[in-house]
């Protein structure tokens, strides 16, 4: 794959939390425990969320240091839209992109209650023309037939649907994969991420990755 691994050097410790992201994270985990409490994790028992503050200090990290090339954000399975919203207030342009209609409603409306703008958008994170499979040691990623052969040089205006922007446009993305899909997700992020972009991976609260793209492979995949 023609990304690479970067040193994330923050501790969140160290990072002080602007009253906003104070608010939004208290207000996250209230509804949370709402949900939790409501058998929310029943109806949907993998959804596990991640650790706001951590999430925040990446982001606000790789800002800092110039690293995306630009301030549109892509938030890969969002959940309650939390780490969307971090995004927002550090001043992306910001979208989630979750499959369940009842997390995409939660998040859309935590998001209009604080008055923070982003997108939340409801589909699938992978687009159409590709497609996952269950491969050997968890999921992986083909391109869609429909879209060509092996071989071919294909160019897509890859979007999601409600996005205003190709998926090309997207300078940061987010996502908290289960273990199985951590490697599909630099995969997709391979194929269809502009040359520069970056990729936050969160995997725990003890780990958090970040991983740039080199150069354009979407022809090659």
């Amino acid at each position: 794959m023609a990304i690479e691994e970067l040193d994330l050097e923050f501790s969140t410790s160290t990072t002080a939390l602007p009253e906003p992201v104070i608010h939004l994270i208290q207000e996250s985990d209230r509804r949370w425990e709402h949900f939790f409490t409501n058998e929310g994790t029943r109806r949907l028992p993998r959804f596990v969320p991640s650790e706001a503050e951590l999430v925040f200090a990446a982001i606000d990290y790789v800002t800092q240091q110039n690293l995306p090339p630009g301030r549109i954000f892509c938030e890969w399975g969002s959940g309650f839209g939390t780490g969307t919203c971090l995004a927002a207030l550090l001043g992306y342009e910001a979208y989630g992109v979750e499959i369940e209609p009842e997390l995409v409603a939660i998040s859309r409306e935590m998001a209009r209650d604080l008055d923070i703008p982003v997108e939340i958008l409801c589909t699938s994170y992978i687009p159409e023309g590709f497609e996952s499979y269950a491969g050997v040691g968890g999921e992986d990623l083909v391109k869609s037939r429909m879209f060509g052969y092996p071989g071919e040089a294909i160019d897509l205006d890859l979007q999601y649907d409600g996005m205003i922007c190709d998926i090309a446009a997207i300078d940061l993305f987010f996502a908290y994969p289960w273990p199985e899909e951590q490697e599909l997700m630099q995969k997709l992020f391979d194929a269809v991420a502009i040359e520069g972009a970056i990729l936050i991976a969160y995997h725990s609260a003890k780990e958090i990755c970040a991983y740039r793209k080199l150069f354009d492979a979407r022809d090659r995949f």
